[in-house]
């Protein structure tokens, strides 16, 4: 490692020290009890801003017989229904928007590709603490005042890249906004200006490292220590894979649209062991995914939030679709852990009767000798039967031989792993398609 990558700005050595006492904010220093009459008095100011100013909000609570007083407690808010992303569709655009539209200084929106767009407006003291929030997260992540942050998430309506850039900003740093797309160009930016941190989805890093590579440049060379992953589902053999051929800190960060954006919850730099909410602002529940009964602390189910100081647009008990436990907070005590997500309800595939993952199949892949990290799903009907095809891809080089053995380790690490039979195709390299932002894992062949 490089001298200039040993200078005082490097962030906390690898489940190293905390985060000096003077650069947590004031939110970060709450005690637990302090924390909860916070929640409690922003919760049930959140709950009669939404009933005011909601139609839907306000016909939801009288339908199930309950006004926003009757929140006295932080375990009443399991009360109250939830919202979901049906709701905002069928209020599209600005149905569930709480204030006029002359307070609204900024809209995003969801990519409605599976119907209507969801969309979000913000007040200005929204993006103010969508901004604190996101410069929490990345001087949690190892980020520091005057480090340069790469932004590779897309621009424009997605929340992402103008959630990290005015993050970022208010953090101290340098933005460096590239977006997404143009990956050689992105790779001679990084040499060229050098910037301590990147902010991406870690499947078009993934991209980038493999750019990096095409260049012959080592990417382990780089003036990158801190990468920020989030937006879509990843594992801890991904984090190990971009970690080895990095040597960063990869860590991961957590939002979603409806709630705010990137900036819900974050990983410490100096645990690496899941995601601390930032409770001062969002409430987290896990429930049953099926019942939506609330489950104990610790116990693996679907995510729900409820936001406790969105003016524009205040949520309550949002189904999120992740999957994931509730945990006690660690290198920020006062604030609950989730696990790192890697999974949806809703990106779920019922193969056969048996409940299939994206990322069950991504760690076999990632452990699997002579194959890259870039594979596909692929769904098909063959004699009225359903089948799965896992397309992966060989690294450059691989022998025959050694391809044929990736094939069969891997059908066999889904048939102990899993509990199905799959069809592996291991391909060329290059040949699947690359990700310029969120991945899309699985490709539906069958007939509708």
């Amino acid at each position: 490692m490089t001298s200039e990558r040993q200078s005082p700005a490097t962030p906390p050595a690898r489940r190293g020290e905390p985060l000096p006492d003077h650069l947590l904010d004031d939110g970060e220093r709450l005690s637990l009890d302090e924390l909860r009459a916070l929640q409690l008095s922003r919760l049930r100011t959140t709950l009669r801003h939404a009933y005011d100013n909601v139609e839907s909000y306000r016909k939801k609570f009288d339908e199930a017989g309950l006004a926003p007083e009757d929140c006295r407690t932080l375990d009443d808010l399991a009360r109250f229904p939830f919202t979901t992303k049906a709701d905002l569709r069928d209020t599209y655009p600005f149905g569930m928007f709480a204030v006029p539209m002359d307070q609204v200084r900024r809209v995003h929106a969801s990519s409605g590709t599976t119907g209507r767009p969801t969309v979000v407006g913000y007040t200005e003291n929204d993006l103010s603490m969508w901004a604190d929030m996101v410069a929490r997260s990345i001087r949690a992540a190892g980020g520091r005042p005057g480090h340069k942050v790469h932004i590779s998430y897309g621009y424009g309506l997605f929340t992402g890249g103008l959630g990290a850039h005015y993050g970022a900003e208010r953090a101290g740093c340098t933005v460096i906004p590239a977006s997404g797309g143009m990956t050689a160009r992105q790779v001679q930016i990084i040499q060229d200006f050098r910037p301590e941190i990147i902010m991406v989805t870690p499947s078009y890093m993934l991209t980038l490292l493999d750019e990096f590579e095409r260049q012959g440049v080592d990417p382990r060379s780089t003036s990158l220590r801190v990468g920020l992953f989030g937006a879509e589902p990843w594992t801890e053999e991904m984090r190990r894979e971009i970690e080895e051929r990095m040597d960063l800190h990869a860590v991961d960060i957590y939002g979603l649209s409806e709630v705010i954006g990137p900036g819900v919850a974050q990983e410490c730099v100096e645990t690496k062991d899941g995601l601390h909410v930032w409770e001062d602002h969002f409430y987290p529940e896990v429930v049953d995914p099926i019942t939506g009964e609330s489950l104990p602390e610790g116990e693996e189910g679907e995510l729900v939030f409820t936001s406790l100081t969105k003016e524009a647009l205040p949520i309550v008990r949002y189904r999120t679709r992740d999957l994931t436990r509730l945990l006690p907070g660690t290198a920020r005590p006062a604030f609950r852990r989730i696990e790192k997500i890697t999974g949806r309800s809703d990106d779920m595939v019922i193969l056969r009767g048996v409940n299939v993952f994206p990322s069950q199949i991504e760690e076999i892949v990632l452990r699997t000798p002579g194959v890259a990290p870039h594979f596909r799903i692929e769904l098909s009907r063959r004699e009225r039967l359903d089948r799965m095809t896992v397309r992966v891809e060989a690294r450059p080089g691989t022998a025959d031989d050694t391809r044929e053995a990736a094939a069969r380790s891997i059908a066999q690490g889904v048939k102990d792993g899993v509990g199905i039979t799959v069809d592996v195709a291991i391909v060329d390299p290059d040949t699947l398609e690359r990700s310029l932002g969120k991945l899309r894992r699985v490709k539906d062949l069958r007939e509708t």
